[in-house]
């Protein structure tokens, strides 16, 4: 019997790794984490409950979560905070943690771990990273949103 799967809000993890301490490249690298997660777990943001993210203590340039605003999710509630300084923790890392409303299950659910944070999950398949292309091209997208601060 194949009965239908109610709504649910699931979670979805994901994390990646800078090499330097830049604003620039904290955005960069988690506009790339945010879309990857998109793009493989066919996320509508408009699904997305809310997005917590950390960094670690070595990054303070930026929130991460600015980046969520530049792919245009302009309604999601954000929030940033700093991971627990776990003497043998991963450094110069980014995490995310999204709740998601959706009907796939808990195993159907794909958790993202791009470049060095791989480490945090060896268990989890290797996720490629969408090319930067398609993340710009979201980012054009997300500027002509009537829901764009800019447009308002």
């Amino acid at each position: 019997m194949n009965k239908e799967l109610s709504l649910v809000c699931r979670g979805v993890r994901g994390a990646t790794t800078v090499s330097v301490n830049s604003k620039e490249e904290i955005l960069l690298a988690t506009r790339e984490l945010l879309y990857t997660i998109i793009q493989h777990n066919e996320i509508d943001p408009d699904d997305v409950a809310s997005a917590y993210f950390t960094t670690t203590e070595d990054l303070d340039q930026t929130y991460p979560a600015t980046a969520a605003r530049q792919l245009g999710w302009f309604d999601v509630p954000l929030l940033c905070g700093h991971e627990i300084r776990v003497p043998t923790g991963l450094k110069m890392c980014v995490r995310v943690l999204l709740h998601w409303n959706t009907r796939k299950t808990a195993q159907e659910i794909i958790h993202v771990y791009l470049r060095g944070s791989s480490s945090l999950r060896p268990d989890k398949d290797k996720i490629p990273p969408v090319p930067a292309e398609e993340v710009e091209r979201m980012m054009q997208l997300a500027a002509k949103s009537p829901k764009h601060p800019s447009n308002q």
